[in-house]
């Protein structure tokens, strides 16, 4: 199994290769894959050393995999020069997701859309994947009309230069700026750029996204996406409202056996999903389940992530190892 990691040496890529790692996908040989001023630089894996090659010579390798986490525009460019080569790409920018020739997958809820004709896979925002885990086995069960959702996103999502942003700040050193204003002791109410609508593209994207990895449009989603000073993990507060009315003890037991999914709430003991210990960790932490007294049918819940992990490197290796699994690459 030759394995491309395209964008080897930036945050998301570290961690799709320490995922790789830790899980003992079937590699054989692998390519990191980085822009020319990466080319040359060791990598190392699993205890051995590899050197970063540019997107030209990995496509002439042929990989049977590669996984994309190079920004929009250079998958736009080079995922369709690899599906060319023969090579399938899982691909975790925002270029192909609702583009509605491709699949756009979370593997524990829609895995089993894919087949060996898709070349491009897309991985979903962040934000949404989180989000969807949770509320997957509630619309199968209560049928949802609306979510509303506000997000409390890490500097982390944004990229290498936003983390050194909050860590110079913290240190009480000017330095480069990723955002148009401090980010310690602040909340930019500013993921990603604005729209015609006054939404931001991440608002958008958690938007949309669910529909199309449910492949349900009965149900609307509306957004606000907002970035705090927190190095990691993604936490949202999550309104819903259903067809059907529910029962709390079923909620958290459905949740509860969900795969992927961990139930923390219990507010005697003040346990509650928190970024700080969702850190490194692969699972979905749901907690402060609790039903919306304004409103029937309606609940409330706190959703976290490691946003490097589920929200981006796992959920990609993930659906490499079902690809693997069945046989479709």
């Amino acid at each position: 199994m030759k394995v491309a990691v395209v964008g080897a040496t930036g945050m998301v890529g570290e961690v799709m290769l320490k995922v790789l790692a830790e899980r003992n996908f079937p590699v054989t040989e692998l390519i990191p894959v980085a822009s020319e001023r990466s080319v040359g630089k060791k990598l190392n894996y699993k205890g051995e050393d590899y050197t970063v090659v540019g997107l030209e010579t990995a496509v002439s390798m042929k990989p049977d995999i590669a996984l994309f986490s190079a920004g929009g525009d250079t998958s736009l460019e080079w995922a369709p020069k690899f599906a060319e080569a023969g090579t399938t790409v899982v691909d975790n920018s925002s270029a192909w997701r609702m583009d509605p020739s491709k699949k756009l997958v979370v593997p524990e809820i829609n895995a089993s859309v894919l087949t060996k004709e898709d070349k491009i896979i897309a991985n979903p925002n962040c934000s949404t994947i989180q989000l969807v885990m949770a509320l997957n086995p509630l619309h199968k069960k209560y049928k949802m009309k609306r979510v509303v959702v506000s997000t409390y996103q890490s500097v982390s999502g944004t990229g290498v230069k936003a983390v050194r942003q909050l860590e110079n700040e913290i240190a009480g050193v000017e330095g480069e700026m990723a955002y148009p204003y401090p980010i310690g002791r602040n909340a930019l109410p500013h993921c990603d750029v604005f729209l015609d609508n006054g939404y931001t593209k991440e608002e958008m994207k958690l938007a949309r996204e669910p529909q199309k990895i449910m492949d349900d449009k009965t149900f609307s989603v509306s957004a606000t996406a907002v970035r705090i000073p927190t190095a990691g993990g993604h936490s949202e507060s999550v309104n819903v409202e259903f067809e059907n009315d529910f029962d709390l003890a079923e909620v958290r037991q459905l949740l509860s056996e969900t795969p992927g999914v961990v139930v923390q709430d219990n507010t005697a003991t003040n346990s509650y999903p928190m970024p700080i210990f969702a850190h490194d960790k692969d699972e979905v932490f749901v907690g402060r389940i609790r039903r919306d007294e304004t409103q029937p049918n309606s609940l409330n819940m706190w959703i976290v992530a490691d946003n490097l992990r589920k929200g981006a490197a796992t959920n990609t290796v993930q659906i490499a190892e079902y690809l693997v699994e069945k046989e479709l690459i």
